[in-house]
């Protein structure tokens, strides 16, 4: 008896396995294998990275790019990995770099047969690709999703019909045990699906009832469960990633959703976009919880493209629409400061934030980088300036940033 209330006392007092995002494993936790790199959420280990360059300070290599991409930069091994659109979106690509130097190895064109319509600032090639470190997949919108091998071959190509969202397409594609993992919300057909990552082969698909949407999806633990968190029009949904069967419903976001979500002090953290609310959701439970498990919502000012950063005890915002910084105490939503970065720009930011030894960074659509000190208050610490257009977010590995800019890439370091 004794014994079993003690060890009833133990399971009760032990603690509870925290909420993580599921980050990348083996070796490519050593390198930027997928949007928001290793960590899926900005956040990058070690050091040795420097905090100040500019178009010409701290510039180890640039290469042109031709063509147009928003797509962010991946690396694994020596290789560097974009998408890449031509000729107005008739020509769709995947290109690859060598680390070193920046020399272009090669690029493979997959069929385009219509082009989409996009938005101007959103172009044909805003997807980034995601690497095992055997393939590179790549979400080319209505022109499908593709896998290559590190030579450029295509190894298969899967058609999802024709894509009816009004700015175009945008959302990357994840990973997770064996499968590709890609949600589109459109005007008809909206859709989260698996795929399996050697054939392409669809394992599951789960309609949603959103109508527009760009954003990308995350795999999160908790409570010993893993759940594909969607962040979208009106509401946050989680799905179980291994049948896409739906888990809980969380309401409260905007019309036009596209920031990825983040995790952090056992909370996921979902800013809606335009402007509106960023919700600090307790996962786990089912059905719709939205009056159980919202246990903090700031009334506005979230960013409109560029996702949210926790970095030590506070989640930081950048509100694209006015270039003001937001820092709350992400345990508890407590206002730590509001600051300006640069000058007054509606839809500013494209890129998203990133941290690094205790410093956090800001790139604007103008090349434009403002290195803010991570804590408490607003410390402004440099303004970095590439001088050309950058909307991709940057890419961190072996002390080097890896940056795309409108017509270039570059890569800065010590």
């Amino acid at each position: 008896m004794f014994h079993s209330a003690l060890l009833f006392l133990l399971v009760a007092l032990a603690p509870a396995e925290p909420v993580t995002l599921l980050p990348a494993e083996g070796e490519a936790a050593r390198f930027w294998p997928r949007w928001r790199g290793p960590s899926g959420q900005g956040i990058v280990e070690g050091s040795g990275y420097p905090d100040q360059w500019s178009d010409t300070k701290n510039v180890l290599w640039r290469v042109p790019v031709a063509g147009s991409g928003n797509s962010s930069p991946i690396v694994f091994g020596d290789r560097i990995f974009l998408t890449n659109a031509e000729d107005s979106g008739r020509k769709l690509s995947l290109l690859s770099f060598r680390r070193t130097d920046g020399e272009l190895l090669w690029q493979t064109a997959i069929d385009a047969e219509a082009v989409e319509h996009v938005h101007q600032k959103n172009g044909h090639a805003s997807a980034t690709p995601v690497t095992d470190g055997v393939r590179i997949f790549a979400s080319f919108g209505s022109q499908g999703l593709a896998a290559f091998d590190f030579d450029g071959k295509i190894l298969w190509h899967r058609e999802l019909g024709a894509l009816s969202n009004y700015h175009g397409s945008a959302g990357s594609p994840i990973l997770y045990r064996g499968s590709v993992i890609l949600y589109q919300d459109q005007e008809k057909g909206s859709f989260v699906a698996a795929f399996d990552h050697k054939t392409g082969e669809k394992l599951w698909s789960t309609e949603r009832a959103a109508t527009v949407g760009w954003g990308t999806p995350v795999v999160i633990r908790a409570a010993g469960r893993d759940e594909l968190i969607v962040s979208s029009q009106h509401a946050v949904n989680a799905y179980d990633p291994g049948n896409g069967k739906l888990l809980w419903t969380v309401k409260g976001n905007k019309f036009e959703v596209i920031p990825t979500p983040v995790v952090g002090h056992d909370l996921v953290f979902c800013s809606s976009g335009r402007s509106g609310p960023t919700l600090a959701i307790r996962p786990g439970g089912s059905g719709d919880v939205t009056s159980t498990h919202v246990a903090w919502s700031s009334p506005k000012g979230s960013p409109f493209v560029p996702s949210p950063i926790v970095v030590g005890d506070h989640l930081y915002l950048v509100n694209d629409i006015l270039s003001v910084v937001t820092a709350y105490e992400a345990k508890t939503g407590k206002l730590a400061f509001q600051g300006r970065l640069g000058s007054e720009k509606k839809e500013s930011f494209s890129a998203s934030p990133v941290a690094v030894d205790g410093k956090v960074f800001f790139t604007n659509d103008d090349g434009e980088t403002f290195v803010l000190a991570a804590g408490s208050e607003f410390e402004l610490l440099h303004v970095n300036r590439l001088g050309a257009r950058t909307l991709a977010s940057p890419a961190l590995v072996d002390g080097r940033w890896y940056f795309r800019t409108e017509n270039e890439l570059l890569a800065i370091g010590s």
